[in-house]
């Protein structure tokens, strides 16, 4: 016979499969108080109730009693985090979550997170917002303060990611608001403040996101731990950037990567550096030898143990390095190798970012009415998908393009966009 609470959690399974309610599978020969005992696992079956119950359902009572054949949620759990580093079976974790959807809901919490993350690493990020449903889900049924501001921080950045901004603010401003009513550790809290500054940034909302890094240097980073305090000087550096404080923007970056100089955390330190040197593309004037000295750091890492979205990442920065570095047929060989990759697993941002740089190629090599037409359909599409910042960069990187081929915007200042020219330009949006 199958030892509770197991053979409860199989009965509830196969009735809910088949529909029933439990006054249907009892019917008239048992009551359903007795049910409901038996599916919770505070009463222990008789052979009596078992083969009534496999009568009902039209199983054989072997379906209630035999020894599962696959490992429960929990042992799965455990061999995954016992597991030397690089040699779990998450697709064994998943296909438990699947299998025992009754298992304990806070192991059931752990193994989701794992997975989401799993997938976020992988840059599979619908794969991960699908865990992520479920993790929110669970978080709010078990009531523990930290496992909801960790399942909103990490939806927030998901979204975030796909370019859903309209559902990432709404989960980073949940989680930092619950995070300071339920007074969480400093590392939920300064988690939740810079993911919620990442995304007013992309908002374009720099006000708001210039109070909070405010906030962020004041009260969370000096009690932050280093690793931590790494991202958080990374996040001071990105808005102080986009406010034109490029020597406050440069001392962060500085900061960030000394407080990580060591290899312990080698998926943050690779981040970080990429970050970096993205940062350093974007400044005025871009700073090309920090950028190239930061990306070959990187890049001599994610050579050896990175993963596909890694590679990806740091060969789009490449190619960005290369424009601005003049080498024009290395940058278009890069993106449009890239482009056509059938599984390009680049952030929204990224992947945008990437089709700008191939759209400004484009105008620069002489199909100039095909790049502003590429240029100013991700315009649009940026801005209704409230990425405002960087909508922003494509407009400025259309009418610098121009600039460049001494095709000047006659636009108004309020519209960046391009008016028709005798030299075959396109109507704003």
């Amino acid at each position: 016979m199958l030892e509770q609470p197991h053979f409860g959690r199989r009965l509830k399974r196969l009735r809910l499969e088949r529909g029933l309610s439990q006054a249907g599978l009892v019917g008239d020969g048992m009551s359903t108080g007795y049910l409901s005992r038996l599916e919770s696992g505070e009463r222990r079956p008789t052979e009596r109730a078992t083969a009534y119950l496999a009568e009902r359902l039209g199983v054989d009572a072997s379906a209630l009693t035999a020894p599962s054949p696959q490992r429960s949620l929990t042992c799965e759990l455990a061999a995954v985090l016992s597991a030397p580093s690089g040699t779990c079976d998450i697709a064994a974790l998943g296909r438990a979550v699947d299998q025992h959807a009754d298992d304990d809901p806070a192991a059931r919490w752990q193994a989701l997170w794992l997975l989401s993350r799993a997938a976020g690493r992988l840059g599979d990020y619908p794969q991960e917002r699908r865990h992520l449903l479920q993790l929110l889900e669970l978080s709010e049924l078990l009531e523990v303060p930290e496992l909801r501001v960790r399942s909103y921080v990490q939806y927030a950045r998901c979204m975030r990611a796909l370019g859903d901004m309209r559902t990432a603010e709404p989960a980073a401003a949940q989680a930092f608001s619950l995070a300071r009513a339920e007074e969480l550790p400093v590392s939920d809290t300064t988690a939740a403040l810079m993911v919620l500054i990442g995304i007013e940034t992309e908002l374009g909302r720099l006000d708001v996101a210039a109070r909070h890094v405010d906030e962020l240097e004041r009260d969370w980073l000096p009690r932050t731990e280093p690793a931590q305090a790494a991202e958080g000087w990374w996040t001071v550096a990105m808005v102080r950037n986009r406010q034109g404080d490029h020597v406050s923007a440069r001392t962060g970056l500085e900061t960030a990567l000394r407080l990580l100089e060591g290899r312990d955390d080698l998926t943050l330190w690779i981040r970080l550096r990429a970050a970096a040197t993205a940062a350093a593309l974007e400044m005025s004037p871009p700073r090309l030898a920090a950028a190239e000295r930061w990306l070959t750091e990187a890049t001599s890492v994610v050579d050896l143990i990175g993963t596909p979205v890694q590679i990806q990442e740091l060969r789009a920065l490449q190619a960005h390095l290369a424009f601005h570095r003049g080498r024009t047929d290395e940058a278009r060989a890069i993106s449009g190798t890239l482009l056509a990759d059938e599984d390009l697993r680049l952030s929204y941002r990224d992947r945008v970012r990437l089709s700008v740089l191939d759209g400004r190629l484009m105008i620069l090599s002489g199909r100039v009415d095909e790049g502003i037409d590429r240029l100013q359909r991700l315009g649009r599409q940026a801005a209704e998908s409230q990425n405002l910042d960087l909508a922003a960069h494509v407009w400025q990187s259309l009418a610098q393009t121009l600039a460049d081929l001494r095709l000047p915007p006659t636009a108004d200042s309020a519209d960046p966009t391009p008016q028709p020219s005798d030299r075959g330009g396109r109507a704003g949006p």
